[in-house]
């Protein structure tokens, strides 16, 4: 199953919190009240956050943490990277692939085509979209993958 791990998930949770509040600084304690995220888990993301430059943190009475840069210009896949690392749903979609079998293998490269469609996917989602989700999302028409998926199921 492809999933994101509930880290990724409460970042993202913290992100969007940030963003909401756009132009201020957020304590930790802030975001902790705000998402009901755990302290120690928002003090961990956080940092893990500004190591990848997504946040940026002030110190001092005034400090705390805010977006290093709009909501509009970081995309969903600079959080699923910073936070998970770089995407890949095969061992053969990553850069530094290690896998024995990839140069006989005959799904690898529909493998790099469907890693590498996710990540457009996420490319086009940006942290002001996951903040304000539109009140339609586009469908995808899946009727021409049905009617394959059927014409290869009569041939079987």
């Amino acid at each position: 199953m492809l999933r994101i791990s509930k880290l990724t998930d409460y970042g993202t949770m913290i992100l969007v919190y940030l963003a909401a509040h756009t132009g201020g600084v957020c304590s930790a304690n802030d975001v902790a009240n705000g998402t009901r995220i755990a302290l120690p888990t928002v003090q961990k993301l956080l940092k893990i956050l500004a190591r990848g430059d997504l946040v940026h943190s002030l110190r001092g009475a005034e400090g705390g943490y805010a977006l290093s840069r709009p909501p509009e210009s970081i995309s969903a896949a600079e959080i699923v990277d910073v936070l998970e690392g770089p995407l890949s749903i095969t061992e053969c979609s990553m850069t530094d692939s290690q896998c024995e079998l990839e140069h006989g293998c005959p799904v690898g490269d529909a493998w790099q085509k469907i890693n590498r469609a996710i990540r457009c996917a996420l490319d086009t989602v940006t942290l002001a979209d996951l903040a304000h989700p539109p009140h339609e999302f586009p469908l995808v028409d899946l009727s021409a993958r049905r009617s394959r998926t059927a014409e290869r199921r009569s041939h079987d």
